[in-house]
Formats: C-alpha cells, structure tokens, sequence
C-alpha cells in the first residue's frame, strides 16, 4: 500500500527564533528607512546644489551687467569732464582776448585822444625771463598825444621794490643793468613806442613791483606795476611808430 502522508506538521516553537526573526525584520525595515532618507536628503542635496549653481550663474550675469553700466557711466563721466574742461578753456581764452581787444582799445584811444590830449605815459610794461639766468628782457609801451606829429624823446628807467635775504629791498636802474646805461634807455617817436632793454636781478631777490619811469622833452611819466601782472603782460604786434 501507498505510504499516506500527513496533512499536518507539528513542530515545536522555538520563542528565541521568533524573536531573532523579528529582530531580522525590524532591522531591514530600519535599513530601509534609513536608505529612504538617505536618498531623499541626496536628492534634495542635488537640487539644492543645481539651485545654488543657477543662482551664481545669475548672480555672476547680473555682476557682469553692473560692470558694463559702470563702465559706460565712467565714460559718460569722463566725456562730460573733457567737455567741460575744454568749454572752460574756451571760456578763459575768450577772456584773454576780451581783455587785450579792451587793452588795444584804451591804448588807441590814448594814442587818438579826440579833443583830448596826454602827454607821455607808460601804457604797458611787459617782463620775460632769459631760459637758465637772473636775466629778464622787458617791454614798456610809452604813448603821447599831446604834441601831435612831433618827435619827443627822452630816457627811460627802470626801479624793483622786492624781498633780500628776509627783508625789503629796492634795486634803481644801475643796480638793475649793472652800471650800462646809468640815465637809461633812450627813446623818441611821435605817437607811441615800445622801448626794449634786460634787466639782471641778483640771486635771492624776490622782486614785487616794478617802476618805470619816462623823461624827455615830452615830459616826464611814472607808472608802477606788480610784478606779476607785468611777468603775465601780452603787449606784442604793436610797431613803433616815430615819424
């Protein structure tokens, strides 16, 4: 006869191996919860560093955008500051020539005088120093009206109040050309004249103002000027006119 087999298999329960599978079962359930979180933080790890790396892609767009604003409000600067300049440029050459058109100006109407008439006057003294010396040439202008069409001659000097060695100081006109020409320049024209000559100054003299004086048959004039407007004096292109 065939053997018959059980439907049923007792078997003896063993409380440790109940346990130790329980155990096995919290452990993968563990295992998978912690593999869970540990792939949800690195996706989200991902996503922050992809956010990161646009947000500095944005930051360096945005940075390279400033650059070029400032780049081109520092050229706008610059072009308006060299506008600037030049119109103030414009302005002060407009001035200067302003200045000599009414410098000309009064100068022939001295020399016109309509129904009035001057005698001798020194109009103008302009000063220019001789390149690596003491040395200084100048150029006073003298003008008359009063004897119109006649020569008037004369001698012209110069004298220099200054500063030597920390105190006041005067230099006359043989101080100044070193004993040549003790009366001075000689001049003589009808209408006006510019009478040129060099000065020497002495090491250490700081001059200030500076004299010229005029004598002849024409009269006698006297006019001071500072020394640095006559340094800065522009009396140039005008002839001498003696006949």
């Amino acid at each position: 006869m065939p053997r018959v087999l059980p439907q049923f298999v007792l078997s003896r329960l063993d409380p440790v191996r109940q346990r130790r599978q329980w155990l096995l079962l919290g452990a993968a359930w563990l295992a998978s919860l912690l593999f869970a979180a540990a792939l949800a933080s690195g996706i989200a790890g991902s996503l922050r560093r992809e956010s990161g790396r646009a947000k500095l892609a944005e930051s360096r767009a945005q940075n390279d955008e400033l650059k070029k604003q400032i780049a081109v409000l520092e050229r706008s600067e610059q072009v308006a500051q060299a506008a600037l300049t030049e119109v103030q440029q414009t302005l002060r050459e407009r001035d200067e020539e302003i200045d000599a058109l009414r410098a000309d100006l009064a100068f022939y109407g001295r020399l016109v005088g309509g129904s009035q008439r001057e005698g001798l006057a020194v109009h103008a003294l302009s000063l220019r120093r001789v390149d690596d010396s003491n040395a200084w040439s100048f150029t006073a202008t003298l003008t008359q009206n009063f004897k119109r069409g006649q020569d008037i001659k004369g001698r012209l000097s110069l004298s220099i109040d200054g500063v030597e060695n920390g105190k006041l100081a005067a230099l006359d006109w043989n101080a100044l050309n070193q004993g040549r020409d003790g009366s001075g320049i000689e001049y003589g024209f009808k209408y006006f004249q510019q009478v040129n000559g060099t000065i020497m100054l002495p090491p250490g003299f700081v001059p200030a103002r500076v004299k010229v004086r005029a004598e002849g048959d024409g009269g006698r004039a006297e006019q001071e000027f500072g020394w640095k407007d006559a340094v800065n004096g522009e009396f140039e292109g005008k002839r001498d006119v003696r006949q």
